[in-house]
């Protein structure tokens, strides 16, 4: 069993927490046509998000998987992550040893990418939706 998280693009998720979870249930059915291990078939705000959260928790496939010898040279393997690439989402399954760092690095990363944040693990688990810094004062 893992520790999942997920973030997603706000533009095409339910707002209201009912519609989200059908959607989110239909988003995890893996049903688009491609492979799910390659951020190219996602938006630019997940693949940047991607590519951030990965210099951390590096994914276990896919075209920016660390080699055999750079895992073995890995500090802890425990790091590596499985991560699931949708259009619309990106789903991640964590050791449950790494939940709080995880879900702290995941988080900050999706407000930062401006994208939405699901923590698919917890009861009742945060649905989250910034709306990006316009300006400031």
């Amino acid at each position: 069993m893992s520790y999942d998280l997920m973030v997603f693009e706000k533009k095409t998720a339910p707002r209201n927490r009912k519609d989200f979870m059908r959607w989110y249930e239909k988003q995890t059915e893996w049903g688009e046509n491609h492979g799910y291990d390659n951020p190219a078939v996602s938006s630019e705000k997940l693949r940047n998000w991607f590519m951030e959260m990965i210099v951390e928790f590096p994914t276990l496939s896919g075209p920016h998987a660390p080699t055999d010898g750079e895992i073995d040279d890995m500090a802890d393997p425990a790091y590596l992550t499985d991560y699931s690439v949708g259009k619309e989402v990106i789903y991640a399954a964590f050791s449950w040893s790494l939940a709080e760092r995880a879900f702290e690095k995941m988080r900050s990363l999706a407000k930062k990418h401006d994208v939405g944040f699901f923590d698919v693990s917890a009861e009742n688990g945060e649905i989250a939706f910034w709306e990006k810094d316009v300006g400031g004062s």
